[in-house]
């Protein structure tokens, strides 16, 4: 059976590098990551409740059709209401959330000296102090409440993590 598995956390967690170390080990995976959907869906976005559910709810469904297609999907995305997470669990027979804990300080500091961001935007914090709605600072992050798995980031290397998302989900 084909597998999703969704990587949420706050913007800077690790979640694009995890994502790709995965799709690198396994390349028949399938990566959709949010950053490069909305730049399709919303070229010019404002970031707003509204777009933001459309944008969530059109992943979603594009990570449905895949594995029903018979593909393993990574789900690349901050995800930051669990309405979102709990719809693809409704929606995907065999899916798992994995969070990557860090906390937001950690995750600035790392933003700050990305220098590969799979399309992310830039200066995602600092653009949070001018007003931008940003996940875990000015707008709402609602962390898993029971996740398949949990990583500390902020204590585990990427390959410590990866390698413990495969054990627990059994990713072969």
């Amino acid at each position: 059976m084909t597998q999703a598995v969704w990587i949420t956390g706050l913007p800077g967690s690790g979640k694009s590098t995890i994502a790709q170390m995965i799709k690198d080990r396994h390349p028949d995976w399938v990566v959709l990551r949010m950053d490069e959907l909305r730049k399709v869906v919303t070229p010019e976005p404002t970031y707003s409740e509204s777009e933001r559910e459309i944008v969530y709810r059109c992943l979603v469904y594009t990570a449905k059709l895949l594995t029903e297609l018979g593909h393993n999907v990574l789900i690349d995305a901050t995800g930051n209401m669990r309405r979102w997470r709990d719809l693809a669990r409704d929606l995907i027979p065999d899916f798992a959330e994995v969070y990557l804990r860090c906390s937001s300080k950690e995750c600035s500091i790392r933003e700050a000296k990305r220098k590969q961001t799979y399309g992310a935007p830039k200066d995602i914090y600092d653009k949070a102090k001018a007003g931008w709605p940003v996940p875990g600072v000015n707008v709402p992050y609602e962390e898993p409440v029971n996740p398949e798995v949990t990583v500390n980031t902020e204590e585990v290397s990427p390959e410590e993590a990866v390698e413990a998302i495969e054990k627990a989900l059994k990713i072969q």
